[in-house]
């Protein structure tokens, strides 16, 4: 206790000579040095860090290093981290001027604060750490998944046959190492160093495990997929910060990292490969038998529902799900149901810009955000015209449903469309679909359920979606000096079609 002590006090008399938790915009550290990026240099008293007594030197680069040696910076590093977090956490907010109950931007910004303070739970925190993981890896499945779809329209014409094993060595690259990168963001999202995290992961993707027997059978290069890699470097993370506080500082640097890799590694083999293999193998059976059998209701419930789960921040539980049934399958089936519900969206705020033809700030919003919509980035429209107003939000879910079902019912009848991604929804996720009866087939079938989507979020919107107290107090002109929605609403991240109550989480949404 005294050795967490004392880094701790270490942690604390660097913060503040740094400029403070506000000043700190990365935290990483190497063998021997805490390496910062600060946002202003200028903030940094140099000399009062040099005397502080942990503090070896200072190197000035793209990154500002702080020299405390082998040992102690793998200590003081996690706790300089809470400090940072705990600064930002204390700082008062950004005090934005009171803006009058007339602008829908305004309440759409104060509903998402409101929601993302009440998601400040364990079990969401837990989540949006999950999600933290998954995250960064979204631009390569992203990519792989364009390529690895182009290189399959390549070889059912028969073309550039020279060129396709090429484009299946790039799409097919990431995905066989996706392990390595799931272990090395997991240690690091759970305060432990990465690449060790990507160490025990790796054990996972070795060829040479299929030499190995556990629970009486061999077992198979890749086994457990992502969530033995997610678990495998969540235990390294245990078995460092352990030994962290019994080994010696002179020791460290090497008995540390050996210990993890070791004891985490044999864990790995011998347990967590087989577990998580029997986890993944169940997750991918029960959404082939959910939407085989389920069909249309299943596509109806998750389609409806995704918007309210978005709100609450539980969509991030799908996420290793998702990476899962595309390491297994090749694509996840669930991505599509799950875009309808930004279909659903976009037709009730169609439904809104005609049932409010004299609010021309909220017509103009519409307009403004309605191209971003279609590309399934939704939030412009969901804080800032269809939440606020409340109905439109409801009649927007239903939209979702029936796309949802639409696409649901054609997977029960053996048409299984999915992506080979996650992040992208609406019309941007037409180059990622993929599915097992044809890439017309599946497009025919994703475009149709958006149509319904539409369909059904504007119908339900035009006839249901306004009380007469409501078109009263909203179908009036605005001054003209009102701020448009989409201006002030917080911004959606486009690659990730992010709608959540975290957008700077980047957490994909698929709406």
């Amino acid at each position: 206790m005294a050795t967490e002590d004392k880094n701790r006090a270490t942690a604390a008399a660097i913060l503040p000579l740094v400029g403070g938790a506000a000043n700190v915009s990365s935290v990483v550290h190497c063998m021997t040095r805490l390496r910062l990026g600060l946002r202003d240099r200028s903030l940094v008293q140099e000399e009062a860090l040099k005397a502080v007594p942990a503090v070896m030197g200072v190197v000035e680069d793209d990154t500002y290093q702080i020299v405390l040696g082998p040992g102690t910076v793998a200590r003081v590093t996690p706790e300089f981290e809470k400090l940072v977090e705990e600064g930002r956490a204390a700082a008062p907010a950004a005090a934005a001027a009171p803006l009058t109950a007339e602008e829908l931007a305004a309440q759409g910004a104060e509903m998402k604060a409101a929601r993302k303070a009440k998601n400040a739970t364990p079990f969401k925190l837990f989540l949006r750490r999950i999600a933290n993981i998954f995250v960064p890896l979204i631009p390569a499945l992203i990519g792989c998944g364009i390529i690895a779809g182009l290189n399959g329209l390549l070889v059912n014409l028969g073309w550039l046959t020279s060129v396709t094993p090429a484009l299946a060595a790039m799409a097919s690259g990431f995905m066989a190492l996706i392990a390595v990168f799931v272990g090395y963001n997991t240690a690091k999202e759970f305060g432990g160093t990465p690449i060790l995290g990507g160490a025990v992961a790796a054990i996972i993707v070795f060829p040479g495990v299929a030499n190995i027997e556990a629970f009486g059978q061999k077992l198979s290069p890749g086994q457990g997929g992502v969530l033995g890699a997610l678990g495998a470097a969540v235990l390294a993370v245990h078995v460092e910060k352990w030994c962290r506080r019994w080994v010696p500082e002179a020791l460290d640097v090497l008995v540390t990292p050996t210990l993890t890799v070791l004891i985490s590694g044999l864990v790995t083999i011998f347990g967590l490969m087989y577990v998580a293999g029997e986890v993944s193998t169940a997750i991918g059976t029960f959404a082939d038998w959910l939407l085989s059998n389920g069909g249309a209701g299943a596509g109806l419930v998750l389609g409806g529902f995704f918007l309210p789960l978005v709100m609450l921040g539980l969509h991030q539980a799908l996420i290793p799900i998702h990476t899962t049934l595309i390491e297994q399958q090749g694509y996840t089936v669930l991505l599509p149901i799950l875009a309808m519900a930004g279909a659903g969206q976009v037709g009730a705020a169609i439904a809104v810009y005609f049932r409010l033809p004299r609010n021309e700030s909220i017509r103009k919003t519409i307009k403004s955000a309605l191209p971003a919509g279609f590309l399934g980035v939704g939030e412009p429209l969901i804080y800032g015209v269809s939440l606020p107003l409340g109905r439109p939000f409801i009649t927007a879910c239903v939209g979702g449903a029936f796309g949802g079902a639409f696409v649901g019912f054609f997977n029960q009848l053996g048409d299984a469309v999915g992506s080979t991604a996650i992040g992208p929804s609406g019309w941007a996720l037409f180059p990622l679909l993929d599915g097992n009866h044809g890439l017309g087939s599946t497009i025919a079938i994703y475009a149709g359920g958006l149509l319904v989507g539409y369909l059904a979020g504007f119908v339900a919107t035009y006839f249901f979606g306004f009380s007469k107290d409501l078109l009263t107090e909203f179908n009036v002109s605005q001054e003209p000096a009102a701020s448009p929605v989409a201006a002030t609403a917080p911004a959606a991240t486009p690659a990730t079609g992010i709608t959540g109550p975290d957008a700077t989480a980047k957490e994909p949404a698929g709406v």
